[in-house]
């Protein structure tokens, strides 16, 4: 398992799939778990780790683990999870015939940044600028960016693009967005939460994006692919393989069900109102 950085949910739901499928650690299955803890430069070192272990399955989350992955081994099965564009990053072939060693479930492409900026405007209908926060080390920040800017052009708002490559840069990133008089951020999944939530509450931006985990940690909302699917699903890709299936033959799913998280308890705080249209819509609602 090979992840950028903050593992939860991803380890435990992930595990408890296999569990469902018949899978017991010290019976018939082991894990080799390896975080990047955020600095994405070390992906490759740790994929290469994996491959010298030799394990039988890699599965990746995100497009930098996933392309990281890819890099180090062309024989390995990899299963990618909660990857945007796979095709347009070069990861695979096609959805149906992905081709290679890669094979697993992708979380769309601009789709979701476009969406989001309309959630921004829904919460704040006067909005006429917001950031768009993106990952330099990812393959998939052109796609980011592409979808966000698309959005902005549709709906009159005026689209900052910063990209950033540590965390080191959130504050200057945040500083810039301030003087620029941004009115919203909506972040890249493959950034790491922690200081982009603590930079937007100090600047008090309402921050927006595709991980519920965002919302729950202190963000404003997300909207993005429902997670717990996407963990599970990739554990059937797992066992498939494991069986004998080739990463080759398994078509790359997208994500059929999608989940609204509303953070009313940081609302208060940035002193906004919800509207409750909008909440009525939420699967999930903070207080």
């Amino acid at each position: 398992m090979l992840v950028i950085a903050n593992p939860e949910p991803f380890r435990s739901e992930f595990q408890a799939g296999l569990l469902k499928l018949g899978y017991s650690v010290g019976h018939n299955i082991a894990f080799e778990f390896r975080s990047a803890d955020g600095d994405t430069a070390r992906l490759r070192e740790l994929a290469d780790e994996l491959v010298r272990l030799n394990v039988n399955v890699i599965v990746a989350t995100l497009t930098p683990a996933a392309t990281a992955a890819r890099q180090a081994t062309t024989n390995i099965p990899i299963v990618m999870v909660s990857v945007g564009d796979p095709v347009g990053t070069g990861l695979i072939s096609s959805l149906g015939r992905p081709g290679g060693n890669v094979t697993g479930l992708g979380s769309g492409g601009s789709e979701i940044p476009a969406k989001t900026v309309e959630l921004i405007r829904d919460v704040l209908p006067s909005t006429q600028r917001v950031a768009a926060l993106a990952n330099a080390a990812d393959p998939f920040s052109r796609v980011f960016t592409d979808g966000v800017e698309q959005a902005g052009r549709k709906l009159g708002v005026t689209i900052q693009t910063i990209k950033v490559s540590s965390i080191d840069d959130y504050p200057p990133a945040f500083e810039a967005m301030a003087k620029a008089q941004a009115q919203a951020v909506v972040t890249q999944l493959s950034l790491p939460r922690k200081g982009i939530i603590e930079q937007a509450l100090k600047f008090r931006l309402p921050l927006f994006g595709p991980s519920p985990l965002l919302a729950r940690e202190g963000g404003l909302m997300s909207y993005s692919p429902n997670q717990v699917d996407l963990y599970h699903r990739a554990a059937d890709y797992v066992d498939r393989i494991l069986k004998g299936a080739k990463p080759a033959d398994l078509p790359v799913e997208l994500p059929v069900r999608f989940e609204l998280v509303i953070n009313l308890k940081t609302a208060k705080a940035l002193g906004l109102t919800i509207p409750p249209t909008l909440l009525a819509r939420a699967d999930e609602v903070i207080e």
